[in-house]
């Protein structure tokens, strides 16, 4: 896999100090939005989505209230080609590559799937993934393309292009009354992402298998993420709290800055294809 060069500046002293941290060591990997922002998709804390701050989507509201269902398909049936058709970047592909060189498959608090786009493979997705649709009754999943099909159907005529995606996939949009939410085909059930919507909790046995991830290796490389959110932080403090070094690499700064060992502060993208090439040298 080649690894494009670093187009941004590198502080090479920290760079140093991450290269000798994890040279010759196994390492689990966290990764958050900071990713992907490189690809188009943006996130909620990133400056030009403080610029336009918006209430993200709530399970209960989804679940209890069919406008708030109804915004939210509509939404998400005009945003979800753009978002489904994002191509991974130079700092998914580095990842992928780190694979090679002692680093565990990512746990990420993305939805997007990019890290599946570059080669990982065995990603542990903390949030779950856009691109399934669970029914809420019967529990069965489907394609979320089979599901933009469905939507499309009951709203013919209904597209934009070029729309701007925002953080849940979805775009801006004002007046949904008039459309139509498909519904589960076997049960006629509720048909949500399925992601972990604000106001859910992440399940139990996928938090578990990313502790004993984190675990198994000797060190936590994060990357991406401020780890504002909780079901991140826990495994920076966690790792801390078992005296397993953690390394930070950001654009701005994090919860677990005061936790890090090493911390590089920068684009991602010209940071992490610089750490495996010297990686592997």
């Amino acid at each position: 896999m080649e690894i494009v060069p670093a187009r941004g500046p590198v502080d090479e002293g920290a760079l140093d100090a991450l290269v000798d941290a994890l040279r010759g060591r196994t390492v689990a990997v966290l990764t958050g939005a900071g990713m992907s922002t490189e690809s188009g998709i943006p996130d909620y804390r990133g400056e030009g989505t403080r610029a336009r701050a918006r209430n993200p989507v709530q399970y209960r509201a989804f679940v209890d209230d069919p406008a708030a269902r109804r915004r939210y398909w509509a939404r998400a049936t005009l945003g979800w080609p753009a978002f489904r058709d994002r191509r991974e970047n130079d700092a998914h592909r580095a990842l992928a590559a780190l694979e090679g060189a002692g680093a565990s498959p990512p746990i990420t608090q993305n939805v997007d799937r990019l890290h599946q786009k570059a080669g990982s493979a065995d990603v542990i997705e903390l949030h779950g993934a856009l691109a399934e649709v669970i029914c809420l009754s019967c529990r069965t999943l489907y394609a979320r393309d089979e599901v933009q099909t469905w939507m499309l159907e009951l709203n013919p005529g209904f597209a934009a292009a070029d729309a701007e995606i925002a953080p849940d996939g979805d775009v801006e949009l004002e007046d949904t009354e008039g459309f139509v939410t498909a519904t589960c085909p076997r049960c006629s059930g509720v048909l949500k992402p399925h992601v972990v919507f604000f106001g859910e909790s992440v399940p139990r046995d996928r938090v578990e298998r990313a502790f004993r991830r984190v675990r198994s290796a000797d060190a936590l490389l994060v990357v991406g993420t401020s780890l504002a959110v909780y079901s991140g932080f826990r495994f920076v403090r966690r790792a801390h709290e078992e005296g397993q070094p953690v390394h930070v690499v950001n654009a701005g700064p994090t919860r677990a800055d005061a936790l890090a060992t090493t911390r590089l502060d920068g684009r991602v993208g010209d940071i992490l294809p610089r750490l495996v090439q010297r990686l592997r040298e």
